[in-house]
This record gives C-alpha cells, sequence and structure tokens, in this order.
C-alpha cells in the first residue's frame, strides 16, 4: 500500500520523502527541505494531505512556504522546536499521533536528543511480510545517531530515544530512511548500538 519517493535536495543533501498510499494516492510530505519546484512535481496526481516536519531546523524548512502554499496544505511540527523553527507550525505533531492517508498510517514517535521536539514516523504495515519503514529525521543514520553539538541537544537523549523507543519496536528488516543520505535497516545498525554509546558520538 505504501509509495516512497525520495529527493536529495538542497545544499545539505536533505531527504525529502513523498509517501502515499497506492490505492487511494493520498498522501504526505515529510520534511520540505529545498528545491520546492522538484517536491511540488514528485506530487503530480497526488492528493497531499500535510508536510510532516521531522524537527525543526532550517534546513529542515527551506522549502515549506513554497510547497506548502502550491499545494494549500498545513505543516506539522512538535511545538518542543518551535523555538528553533523560529515559527509556529499550523498543526502540532504529538507522541503517538496516527496520520493517516488513505489505507497508509504513519506513527509519530518522539525521539528527542537532536532537538527537544524531534520526531521519528513509523510505518507498521497491516499484511503480515510487509516491511515496516521508519523516517528517522536526522536521529538515526547509517552509522550512527545524529549530532547533538548545540547547547539544547543530548546525546543521551538521543540514544535513549534509539534503544527504549525505535530499536526495540522494529524488526531488523525495517527500513530506516534518514534526513540525509542514504538509506540503511534497523539489522544494519542494532549491533552497534553499544559502541555508539561508548564513544559519546
Amino acid at each position: 500500500m505504501i509509495e516512497i519517493e525520495k529527493l536529495s535536495v538542497g545544499p545539505y543533501d536533505n531527504d525529502c520523502y513523498v509517501v502515499s498510499c497506492s490505492e487511494t494516492k493520498r498522501a504526505v510530505i515529510i520534511d520540505a527541505a529545498a528545491e520546492a519546484s522538484r517536491i511540488i512535481r514528485a506530487c503530480d496526481g497526488l492528493a497531499v494531505g500535510s508536510i510532516l516536519t521531522t524537527h525543526g531546523h532550517q534546513d529542515h524548512l527551506g522549502a515549506l512556504d513554497e510547497v506548502k502554499s502550491a499545494l494549500d496544505i498545513p505543516w506539522r511540527l512538535h511545538p518542543a522546536d518551535i523555538e528553533i523553527a523560529g515559527r509556529r507550525p499550523d498543526e502540532t505533531l504529538e507522541d503517538g499521533q496516527v496520520i493517516e492517508f488513505g489505507r497508509v498510517a504513519l506513527h509519530a514517535i518522539h525521539t528527542p536528543g537532536h532537538t527537544p521536539g524531534s520526531v521519528s514516523f513509523v510505518f507498521e504495515p497491516a499484511d503480515e511480510g510487509d516491511i515496516y519503514v521508519l523516517f528517522s529525521g536526522d536521529t538515526l543514520f547509517p552509522g550512527g545517531p545524529g549530532a547533538t553539538r548545540w547547547d539544547y541537544s543530548d546525546f543521551g537523549q538521543i540514544m535513549d530515544s534509539l534503544e527504549k523507543r525505535l530499536f526495540p519496536r522494529l524488526p531488523d528488516d525495517a527500513i530506516v530512511h534518514p534526513g540525509h543520505g542514504p538509506s540503511t535497516t534497523i539489522g544494519n545498525e542494532r549491533p552497534h548500538l553499544g559502541e555508539w554509546r561508548a564513544r559519546g558520538w
């Protein structure tokens, strides 16, 4: 049921995702980061309901106004990142919230650490044998967690988000789509949780 178009956009190679239901063509955008015209073209033929923003860093918001205006849709952000974003969302994202579009549902999971309001989105398949998908924003990348160099960031907290909120929920074959760069799987990353915590980054 789920279809995913991944666009690498902007000077920081942000990953923007257009996620849709193959049956109903209803969709959402995850992180309208840059190159609005490309994002808008990727939505052609889809009924897009909202822009979901994984966190408030400006490199994840660069195309927000143009895409929002062109598609006449709201954007959503966790309230803990409003100060970082420098603006209020049209609608907030809360831990445990389910965003449904057609026969697809994404589960919002509050995963603080990179920023106080970082949110990851999990697709849990209804049919046995289908693949779980995690949109991790800048919380998880191939090879480790996202950066925690800012005063509002917290390395222990981001590791707790991984070890307590994400990895226990997901099987090894779950695909991880991060906020920048290539995708990975939970199985590729799970064996390294201990070494990440030990190295401290």
